[in-house]
């Protein structure tokens, strides 16, 4: 019997900017992937350290949310921690990173937090990018502007690498986050 023939593809919505749209799209699949690997997932998992001072994946998870805010703020030059409070409950801090603010260990703003509490966060800064990125538009991808960092330097940025590096830094800490609950399956067995 032969086997059936699996068919892959993300279709992007429709918007003024194909390329911000299919970016939408990668970043939508990624955290449906992100959801599934961690389904069943306990709060007990969700604050483990692997050493103090380490991320938990609920920390993990919290940056992703808040990052993707800040760094489409920046996309239209708007204050970076513009709606954080209002839209998550959080400040850019309160996901514990760096981690020595808070003794080395998880914040306890995210002391008992649940999977749900986390997607939910995630998704409600993904739909503040949603009304954001549907208003960019191919031809001004590529402008450069500049944008000072709290630590005072100086970047030249466009929204295009601000697609980018908001990508890179969900699929480094979706990576992260599945070799944490690797570690946490296997702590204290014996080699």
């Amino acid at each position: 019997m032969a086997a059936g023939i699996q068919h892959l593809d993300f279709k992007p919505a429709p918007g003024p900017s194909r390329l911000a749209m299919a970016w939408l799209a990668h970043l939508d699949d990624q955290t449906k992937l992100l959801a599934k690997d961690l389904k069943g997932i306990t709060s007990a998992e969700l604050e483990w350290q692997l050493r103090a001072g380490m991320n938990t994946i609920g920390m993990l998870l919290a940056h992703l949310a808040i990052v993707e805010m800040i760094w489409l703020n920046v996309a239209v030059q708007r204050p970076a921690d513009e709606g954080l409070e209002r839209t998550l409950g959080l400040t850019r801090d309160d996901d514990g990173m760096p981690n020595e603010q808070y003794g080395n260990k998880p914040p306890t703003k995210l002391e008992g937090r649940d999977l749900k509490y986390y997607l939910n966060l995630i998704r409600r800064a993904r739909a503040r990018t949603k009304r954001r990125v549907r208003e960019f538009r191919d031809a001004e991808l590529s402008r450069m502007f500049l944008r000072t960092r709290r630590d005072g330097k100086r970047q030249r940025v466009s929204q295009r690498w601000i697609l980018y590096h908001v990508a890179e830094h969900f699929s480094g800490h979706y990576g992260q986050i599945l070799m944490l609950r690797h570690l946490y399956r296997d702590r204290g067995k014996k080699g």
